[in-house]
Formats: C-alpha cells, sequence, structure tokens
C-alpha cells in the first residue's frame, strides 16, 4: 500500500499568475528573479556563483519556472527527471492559509477580512477585547509594520507597559508580540486563543502568538515559540479524507496551526533544520496509507518578508542538499510532492506575500510533464495515489 509526502516550500512561488495585476504583483517571479541576481553576481554573501539546485532541477524546477511565467531560469538548465507542472491559486487571496486549504482541495470559500493601512488600524471594539483579555489599558502598535520592526519599535515600551505589541500585514491577520519573562509566554498564548474567536467572526484568518526575549540595552529576539490560532476549514480536506480512509496524518512545521489540528493525529515543530529531520524520520516510519504533510517556514518568514535575497538563495540551496536524504528513503509505492503555497519574490517592492504561481515536483511517479493545474489538483492527485476518494474540486494529474 502507498504513502504520500506533501513538502510546502512556503512562499518559493514561480511568477505567471494570471491575476497576479488584481494583487498588485504583475511581473514579480520568486525564483526566476532569485536566480537571476545569483548569476549576476549580485548576492554572493555566504554563497556564490549561479543558484544551485541539482536535485530539485533534476525534478524539473527549471522546467516549471520557465512554464508559469515564460521566464528563462537561470542555472537551473535540467531536463525534467520526475514529475513536474505550475499550480494556480484560484481563492481570493496570497495567504498562507488560502494556499494550503487549497492544496488540500479547499479553496477558501469566502473573502478574508484585512485591516486598513492607516493608524489606528483596529477597530475600538476589537482593541477594547485585547485590553479586556490582557488586562492592560492599551496597546502598543494598532498599525501595519513587520515583526522584528515592531519589537525594535515598542520593545521597551512594551516592558515599561506591560501592554501588548499587535500589528497587522497585507495578509489578514492580527498578530500579537510580548515578551516571555515580562508579559509572559502563557499569558501570551492564553491572550491570543480567547481573542481568536471574535476576529474569526470577523473573517480574519490567523490570530498570531509573537513572543520574544531580549531587553532594550541587548536587543530583542522572537522565539521560536509562535503559535497560528487559525479559522477551522469549513469544510473536509485532504486531511480528513485520508483518516476517513483510515489512513495517519502527520503535519510538520505550521500545518497543525494552519488547520487548526482538523484532520491531523501528530504535528510536529521546529526550525526547518529540525523539520528537515522529522521529516526524514516520518519517511522512515510512517505506516502504510499515511499522508505526511510539511511546512517550510523559514523562506518565507527569515528571508522573503525581510527581502533578503542572498538568505533566501542559500536557504534554496540549503534545502536541495537535503533532497537526497528525503528520496532516498522513499519506497517503491510512496510519492512525494514539492510545491509551495504563493510567492514571497524578495526583489519585490514591500515586504508581503506576491501572488504567483507555485512549482508542483514529484518523486514516485515517473517522468511525467503534468503542465498548468490547479492547487486543489493537487489533493485529488494524492488522494488518487493513496486509492482514497477525494471530495473537492481538483482533478488527479497522476
Amino acid at each position: 500500500m502507498a504513502r504520500a509526502f506533501l513538502v510546502v516550500m512556503d512562499s518559493v512561488g514561480c511568477g505567471g499568475a494570471p491575476d497576479a495585476g488584481d494583487f498588485g504583483d504583475e511581473g514579480a517571479n520568486t525564483l526566476a528573479h532569485i536566480a537571476a541576481a545569483c548569476a549576476a553576481g549580485r548576492v554572493d554573501q555566504g554563497r556564490s556563483g549561479p543558484l544551485k539546485l541539482p536535485n530539485l532541477d533534476r525534478l524539473g524546477l527549471g522546467a516549471a519556472i520557465t512554464l508559469a511565467s515564460g521566464a528563462a531560469a537561470q542555472g537551473l538548465p535540467g531536463k525534467p527527471q520526475g514529475l513536474w507542472g505550475a499550480a494556480s491559486e484560484i481563492s481570493p487571496g496570497k495567504d498562507t492559509p488560502s494556499g494550503h486549504w487549497e492544496l488540500a482541495g479547499l479553496p477558501v470559500p469566502w473573502d478574508w477580512h484585512y485591516f486598513p493601512q492607516k493608524v489606528p488600524a483596529f477597530p475600538r471594539d476589537v482593541v477594547a477585547r485585547v485590553c479586556q483579555l490582557a488586562g492592560t489599558d492599551g496597546i502598543l502598535g494598532n498599525c501595519h509594520g513587520s515583526g522584528t520592526a515592531m519589537i525594535e519599535r515598542f520593545g521597551a515600551e512594551h516592558i515599561k507597559t506591560g501592554w501588548p505589541i499587535c500589528y497587522t500585514s497585507a495578509d489578514s491577520v492580527f498578530q500579537i508580540a510580548a515578551h516571555e519573562g515580562h508579559f509572559g509566554l502563557g499569558r501570551l498564548l492564553d491572550l491570543c486563543r480567547d481573542l481568536a474567536p471574535m476576529l474569526h467572526e470577523m473573517k480574519v484568518g490567523r490570530v498570531i502568538a509573537r513572543p520574544f526575549t531580549g531587553s532594550p540595552e541587548a536587543g530583542f529576539q522572537r522565539t521560536g515559540n509562535r503559535k497560528d490560532f487559525a479559522i477551522t476549514p469549513p469544510a473536509p480536506t485532504l486531511c480528513d479524507w485520508v483518516q476517513e480512509a483510515g489512513g495517519k496524518v502527520y503535519g510538520i512545521g505550521k500545518i497543525g496551526d494552519i488547520f487548526s489540528m482538523r484532520g491531523i493525529d501528530e504535528n510536529h515543530k521546529g526550525d526547518d533544520a529540525a523539520l528537515m529531520g522529522h521529516l526524514a524520520r516520518l519517511a522512515d516510519v510512517a505506516p502504510e496509507g499515511s499522508l505526511t504533510f510539511a511546512n517550510f517556514v523559514e523562506f518565507d518568514a527569515l528571508y522573503g518578508h525581510r527581502r533578503d535575497v542572498a538568505g533566501y538563495a542559500r536557504h534554496l540551496e540549503w534545502f536541495d542538499a537535503q533532497m537526497p536524504r528525503l528520496l532516498g528513503r522513499m519506497g517503491r509505492d510512496d510519492l512525494i510532492l514539492f510545491t509551495a503555497d504563493h510567492g514571497n519574490d524578495p526583489t519585490w517592492q514591500g515586504t508581503d506575500h506576491t501572488r504567483e504561481r507555485v512549482p508542483v515536483l514529484g518523486h514516485g511517479a515517473g517522468r511525467k510533464a503534468v503542465g498548468q493545474i490547479g492547487f486543489a489538483d493537487v489533493a485529488a492527485s494524492i488522494a488518487a495515489h493513496l486509492g482514497i476518494t477525494g471530495q473537492g474540486p481538483g482533478r488527479s494529474f497522476l
């Protein structure tokens, strides 16, 4: 009996989304622009020369980039030896839940709520609820901003007043940063958990706890104890389909948070290096009929949002170097698919995600060009591979 592994390289888009202009992202292309910067010698910090992704390229990465956008994938000349194609999203967002839900067979059935680009950004009733739950007289921030900038700007005042730092972005999110020692990690998690129902009613996709440590003198650092409180999917997804058929579902990284643990038997967290260890271990021990669903977030969180092209390139090359470790653990009847949930072009203006097509690369289905497909086709294909009934709109490309 078969097993399936779905690996999301968070934000590793490849351009060409037909509706990119509607999001202000026409011309964005995460992979092609990183590859071009590497080939031009502009990002030799901690690495050098053209982008080196031989294992992903062998599956068909360079061909997928060209298929998606028509752009030449500099330094990625490989002839595909695996399954390869490019997927387009139909959900009305370029955020994490939209991408993952649709990859799991459930396009988002509503428009997300986004907070306005102004100060204050949040309605009075939301601010009042935060203060009530936190036991404070006010909040800090109340604006759009990046997490690291927020704690640098408000960290000292947060320690002095005890007020939580609340901010948002171009995504449908409400983020709360607080010091693990001065405010308390448990208190922060309780605050976000208790606030989430109100925000979810507004169709805000996630309330995110962003704990940090440090001091004004030594500087502040975010910790690995982030937790996302996401809206529960409103209908069954691939994870539920697998469970209903008697299979186990293992989440790695943010998957448990993204799906509010619906359809997930176990979830394993850590930084991307630790997540790779979890994925390799599950490749050895996951039972027949199982789905292992992984998200590697550092492409997005550490490099895309910070517009760090060199860092993004280094992380791509690190990930590619792990591929033999993974593929060597695949059994004869296993399928592993590599894809992304959206783009985050580090050469683009601003600090937000970019609307892009994403590569779909596979090992275990032979050499196969699947062409232009939809996100939901990924779920349908995994269901077909596992011999279970898919309930979403996608069609199998196997």
